[in-house]
């Protein structure tokens, strides 16, 4: 067995136990495919990250990411979390204000921001498209979203990275009052290969613009207490469709308050089009794994 560092962080945070978790393994050399796989079981954290060396002077790492039961091309969470672990450990630093994460999903750059705990860091995500646009009584998703005050916008399915339903929902407090029927969420995941339904509604008077929800249906059926890549892929139907709280500038999320969290994430599109996708991350666990 070989000694790695190893750390749980809590990223999307506001405070200790608020955002999403993240196991982050620094010293990934030598760990073959079985090997990550089984200490991401081990962790069961939604997503446990693998660090490895760059390749060459045009990315600052390499890493690898694993849910429990399978290996992850792109997401949002793991990404800034893992970028906050290599800065923590003095693995890189950044040029420019910029890492370079080199995964699955190809080299994508993360802005980094302030310093200790007011560090904040944001992804460029993988651009997303709109796949489909539909009515509400689309046949595929009406029994998912059956009895929900509906917004402005139709829902559609977003392809960027992973697949998501995004569906407005009339208020702030409808959207936190829903209650997802898993049957109809799961069958909506597995006829349209998407990860579930990505639900949002617009806020006032709050700290946050919008406040979201994550009805995960493809394999676990649960609620996702924060998804960077969720969010971006609502950004990037928002900025589409000349919907963005703030116009083009930052604005913030609210997620994860009904399943016990109270997650903040930052969403901006750049003047290229390009969705960015962060926020703050904590630092809950330092220690090694013997592997």
């Amino acid at each position: 067995m070989t000694t790695r560092r190893f750390l749980q962080l809590d990223v999307f945070s506001t405070g200790a136990g608020t955002g999403n978790p993240l196991a982050v393994v620094l010293d990934a050399e030598g760990l073959d495919d079985a090997a990550m796989q089984a200490i991401a079981r081990w962790t069961r954290l939604p997503e446990t990250t693998f660090v490895l060396p760059a390749v060459d002077a045009a990315s600052s790492y390499r890493l690898r990411m694993f849910s429990p039961q399978k290996e992850v091309p792109f997401a949002g969470h793991p990404s800034i979390g893992t970028a906050h672990a290599v800065i923590e450990a003095g693995l890189a630093s950044p040029r420019e204000g910029l890492l370079v994460q080199d995964g699955i999903a190809g080299r994508l750059p993360l802005r980094v921001e302030g310093e200790g705990q007011e560090r904040r860091i944001a992804i460029r995500t993988p651009r997303a498209s709109v796949a489909e646009v539909v009515d509400a009584s689309d046949p595929r998703l009406a029994a998912a979203i059956a009895g929900w005050p509906l917004g402005t916008l139709p829902p559609a399915r977003m392809q960027g990275g992973r697949s998501w339903w995004v569906v407005e929902v009339a208020d702030e407090s409808a959207l936190r009052a829903l209650t997802p029927d898993w049957d109809a969420v799961a069958a909506l995941a597995e006829d349209t290969g998407s990860m579930g339904v990505f639900a949002y509604a617009r806020s006032s008077g709050q700290p946050w613009d919008v406040a979201v929800r994550a009805f995960v249906g493809n394999g676990r059926r649960f609620e996702d207490a924060a998804s960077g890549a969720a969010n971006a892929v609502l950004a990037a139907w928002l900025d589409e469709r000349d919907a963005m709280p703030r116009g083009r500038r930052e604005y913030t999320a609210s997620q994860g308050r009904e399943v016990g969290h109270d997650a903040r994430l930052h969403l901006a599109v750049d003047d290229a089009g390009e969705v960015w996708s962060g926020g703050q991350i904590l630092t809950v666990i330092r220690g090694t794994i013997d592997w």
